[in-house]
């Protein structure tokens, strides 16, 4: 018998029809008590690198009063260290393996998956959201309208930005579009998705207009080369970050000036790890550990506070599901698989608050097309008591794509171009075989001494049992989650269809000639990037 991995709903196109058109349908005699809520979701940002986490060369007081005035939570992970995937754990509360098309990069959303905001619409919120929503992807259509995963958009104020790179959106003055028009007795929820600190950078822009120097940083990753160009790089990286942060302190002002900001729950993060080799799109530290703050004045109990508990995004959509009163039943919503963070809002504890968040499981599915057949390189994961185990179930795979395709999964940049090319010369063949290079089937870390996951433990007989009893609970919780991995089914993940047609076979097209410059389709990866022959 064949499984199901995508959940149905026969009435979802009758729930989803005008849901974002519909103000609320209700005669409100008096204000709606509910908060407001602004999600506001940087582009590419890790964890280390904001000042409340401890950065001394990142400064973001707009995080930072973020997480004075309310909660900073110091283990919060993205289930899936990739833009499309990682948002749609958030608006569906469901990890990747659960979601169907969902779980890869720039897919066609399934159109009987129903996210948060289409619920807490049906209940009475506005929905609206600025700058880079759900994606890239397709997010289809209801009753002849284009589907709005996060709502209406306001997009129309530009403005100059600081470099030609970075987004001309007027975040700002699109929020206060959206503020301006709002019915005083409806709550809403804002998404607030800034385009920075994706790339592509200016090279030279931390240290020319962000007043920074390579001096300054006080640790490269140990598998990253420690040279100018590559401070450079993370330098440029850093003056992206502080453009979003100036946005946040942006954003909070707005709301205090208009008397908004006690009754509104604002909710800081970013939705994966940095766009350098071996952060993003991978499955270590510094791929899915997330900045996290969140402050609500009416509501969370004993603000300053510092929360060691393991958060995952597919709490966010329970969260803002009973922030606003919402049954996700009514609406034929999956149940989601995460636990609303209510409890931790209203207690007075900081530290270790619910034992159940002992661990989190991430993984991932197809990023992007850079492999034989389309498929992606599965990976499963799970990290408890300080230690990373991961599995990666097709290790034959190129981790970060194909030489013949760039490496597509690591975007380009002169840190990738460095390590590509002191290989090439033979200097130095270490940084690439750790970005680049086949990996085994189980890595290890402790990441008490190891954050950069350098050291694999996964042999050491000092750990062999650990690592045991992790794999076993990791395996038995997919199968409880019906991961198509556990069951036979899992190259489901590599049929589904991509939403960028030009991208489908990508490696076989090139292999065969038909696509004689590939750097021209892709444009994220440099065209030196690309490697016919090793």
């Amino acid at each position: 018998m064949k499984r199901s991995y995508i959940i149905s709903s026969a009435l979802l196109a009758t729930n989803l029809l005008g849901i974002f058109d519909v103000r609320a349908q209700h005669d409100h005699v008096k204000k709606d008590d509910r908060p407001n809520i602004l999600f506001i979701i940087a582009d590419d940002a890790s964890f280390p690198h904001f000042s409340a986490n401890g950065s001394v060369w990142v400064k973001t007081p707009g995080f930072d009063r973020v997480a004075s005035e309310g909660i900073l939570f110091r283990n919060c992970y993205t289930p899936n260290a990739k833009s499309a995937p990682s948002r749609s754990s958030i608006l569906t509360g469901l990890y990747s393996w659960q979601s169907g098309a969902a779980a890869n990069h720039s897919p066609v959303f399934p159109s009987d998956l129903m996210v948060f905001t289409e619920v807490i619409a049906r209940n009475g919120y506005e929905i609206a959201f600025t700058g880079k929503g759900w994606g890239p992807g397709d997010e289809g259509n209801v009753d002849g309208k284009p589907r709005l995963l996060t709502g209406k958009p306001f997009q129309k104020n530009k403005l100059k930005p600081p470099t030609n790179v970075i987004s001309n959106n007027d975040y700002l003055e699109n929020f206060r579009d959206f503020l301006n028009q709002q019915n005083e007795t409806q709550p809403w929820f804002f998404w607030f998705g800034c385009f920075e600190p994706h790339r592509s950078y200016k090279l030279g822009s931390g240290e020319k207009l962000g007043g920074k120097s390579t001096a300054m940083i006080d640790s490269v990753p140990a598998y990253w080369p420690d040279n100018e160009l590559v401070r450079t790089d993370m330098l440029d990286y850093a003056f992206e970050i502080e453009y979003f942060d100036r946005q946040v302190e942006l954003y909070v002002d707005e709301l205090e000036k208009r008397g908004l900001l006690n009754n509104t729950v604002v909710i800081v993060t970013s939705d994966n790890g940095m766009p350098f080799p071996r952060s993003k799109g991978n499955n270590y530290e510094i791929s899915n550990h997330m900045p996290l703050a969140v402050m609500w004045k009416n509501g969370i109990v004993n603000p300053g506070r510092t929360v060691d508990d393991y958060i995952n995004f597919v709490d966010f959509a329970p969260t803002i599901l009973e922030l606003t009163r919402s049954d996700y039943r009514k609406f034929n919503m999956h149940e989601p698989a995460g636990k609303s963070l209510l409890n931790i809002f209203n207690s007075k504890k900081g530290g270790l608050i619910e034992k159940d968040r002992d661990h989190v499981v991430l993984g991932r599915e197809r990023h992007d097309n850079g492999r034989p057949g389309n498929q992606s390189y599965p990976i499963r994961a799970i990290i408890k008591d300080d230690l990373l185990y991961i599995y990666n179930m097709k290790p034959h795979l190129w981790p970060a794509g194909n030489p013949e395709t760039g490496y597509l999964d690591a975007d380009g940049s002169p840190t990738k171009t460095s390590i590509l090319q002191m290989d090439r010369d033979g200097d130095n063949i270490w940084y690439y075989n750790m970005s680049f290079n086949l990996r085994p089937e189980e890595e290890l870390y402790d990441l008490s001494v190891d954050k950069d996951c350098i050291n694999n433990l996964a042999s050491h007989p000092v750990y062999i049992k650990r690592k045991q009893n992790l794999r076993k609970q990791l395996l038995k919780t997919l199968r409880k989650q019906q991961d198509p991995r556990m069951f036979g089914d899992g190259d489901v993940f590599d049929a589904y269809p991509t939403s960028k047609q030009s991208n489908w076979n990508f490696y076989e097209r090139i292999m065969n000639g038909d696509i004689k410059e590939p750097w021209e389709q892709t444009k994220w990866v440099s065209p030196s990037d690309y490697e016919m022959k090793r």
